[in-house]
């Protein structure tokens, strides 16, 4: 009984000891940022791939480029989506190995 107490109580003194320890560790770990980086993101243009930093410094050197129109991109997505949902009924109608591992012809990455 008395091995299972001096267990108890160390185990006790172990638990505040890391406690404490924690405790200092962690405080004033962070000094508080002139802005929350979700802040900078959100004044930040957005941007795929690149940050402000990564921008071209010259405009006049980056090629123009003209938008797709969002009827085009719409249909390929949809094109896209009938695809493979045409894989998934195949499937369903003749589970194989070889159908669940077959691409689709759309031109989008499966």
């Amino acid at each position: 009984m008395e091995m299972f107490l001096m267990a108890a109580a160390m185990s006790l003194l172990a638990v505040a000891v890391s406690a404490v320890l924690f405790a200092a560790a962690t405080r004033d770990a962070h000094p508080p940022a002139a802005a929350s980086p979700a802040k900078q993101a959100a004044l930040e243009p957005q941007r795929f791939f690149a940050s402000a930093a990564d921008a071209a410094p010259d405009a006049a050197a980056a090629p123009v480029t003209d938008p797709v129109p969002i009827e085009a991109l719409l249909l390929r997505i949809e094109q896209h989506i009938r695809l493979e949902q045409a894989a998934a009924e195949s499937f369903l109608d003749t589970p194989s190995g070889q159908s669940l591992h077959s691409r689709t012809t759309s031109r989008l990455v499966n």
